[in-house]
C-alpha cells in the first residue's frame, strides 16, 4: 500500500536540510538518493511536491526535477502520471554503494564514464558484426528512419538513438556486456540528453549511426570497429561539451 500522507511529506522534507549554495544537480541527487535507500522511509511512500523539495534544499525547482529523473532512470522512484513520485518498492542498499560513485559525482569520474562507455561500446560491435541477425538489422534500419524523422524533434531522436545501441548490444550476445552499457547509459543519460543541441549536431550523429549500420551490414569486424571509434569519438566530445556547458552555468 502507498503511504501518501501529510505527514509522510513533512517528515521528508523536514529530514532534507538547505545544501551550500551553487550545489549542482549531481549533489542534489546524490543527497536525495542517500535519504531515500537510508531505510528511514517506507518503500511506496509518496515524496513531496518539487517545490517542496527544493524549498528544503534550498535549490531551484529544475535541479530538483533533473535529480528526480536521474532516480526514476535507475529505478529508485516511480512517477506515476496524475498521482505523484512514489519511492519504489524493493529498493535496496546495494544499489547506491555500487552506483552512486558514476551519479554524476563531477568531471573526472564523468569523463571515465565516458572512456568506459566507449570502449564498451567498441566491444559490443565488434562482437555484434559476425552475430547480428536479418531482424536485429531491420529493427535497426527502423531506428534510422525515427532519427530521421526526429532531425526537428531531438527528443524523438534521442530515444530512436538509444534503441540503436541497445540493438547492437543484444546482438552481441554478451549479456554482461549489455547489462554493463545499460548502467552506464543510465548513469549519462542526463548528458546524453542534452549532448545534441541543434539539428546540425543531430544530422553529424544520423550519418554516424548509418556508417555504423553499412559496416554491419557487411558483417566485417573491421570496418564496424572503424565506424564505432569514430562515432565514439564525436560522440563523446559532444556528451562532455554538454557536461562542461551545464556544470559552468551552476
Amino acid at each position: 500500500m502507498s503511504v501518501n500522507s501529510a505527514a509522510a511529506a513533512a517528515h521528508i522534507t523536514a529530514a532534507l536540510a538547505p545544501m551550500e549554495h551553487g550545489s549542482v544537480v549531481s549533489e542534489v541527487a546524490e543527497r536525495l538518493l542517500a535519504y531515500f535507500t537510508s531505510g528511514d522511509i517506507a518503500a511506496g511512500t509518496r515524496l513531496p511536491a518539487e517545490r517542496q523539495l527544493a524549498a528544503s534544499l534550498g535549490v531551484g525547482r529544475s535541479a530538483v526535477r533533473e535529480a528526480l529523473a536521474a532516480l526514476e532512470i535507475l529505478g529508485i522512484v516511480i512517477v506515476r502520471p496524475g498521482s505523484g513520485t512514489y519511492l519504489r518498492d524493493g529498493v535496496s542498499e546495494l544499489l547506491p554503494r555500487t552506483l552512486s560513485w558514476g551519479l554524476m559525482l563531477g568531471e573526472p569520474r564523468t569523463r571515465e564514464l565516458v572512456e568506459l562507455r566507449s570502449g564498451l561500446e567498441v566491444q559490443a560491435v565488434q562482437l555484434a558484426a559476425t552475430r547480428i541477425s536479418d531482424e536485429a538489422l531491420e529493427r535497426m534500419r527502423a531506428d534510422l528512419d525515427a532519427m530521421e524523422s526526429g532531425l526537428d524533434n531531438l527528443a524523438v531522436f534521442v530515444e530512436a538513438d538509444a534503441a540503436f545501441h541497445k540493438e547492437i548490444a543484444s546482438a552481441s550476445g554478451n549479456q554482461v556486456l549489455q547489462e554493463l552499457l545499460q548502467s552506464i547509459r543510465s548513469l549519462l543519460r542526463i548528458w546524453v540528453d542534452r549532448a545534441l543541441t541543434d539539428e546540425g549536431h543531430a544530422a553529424a550523429a544520423l550519418a554516424e549511426h548509418r556508417a555504423i549500420f553499412k559496416a554491419l551490414e557487411s558483417r566485417d569486424p573491421a570496418l564496424v570497429t572503424e565506424a564505432m571509434v569514430s562515432h565514439m569519438g564525436t560522440a563523446s566530445r559532444r556528451l562532455l561539451a554538454g557536461y562542461d556547458a551545464a556544470s559552468s552555468s551552476q
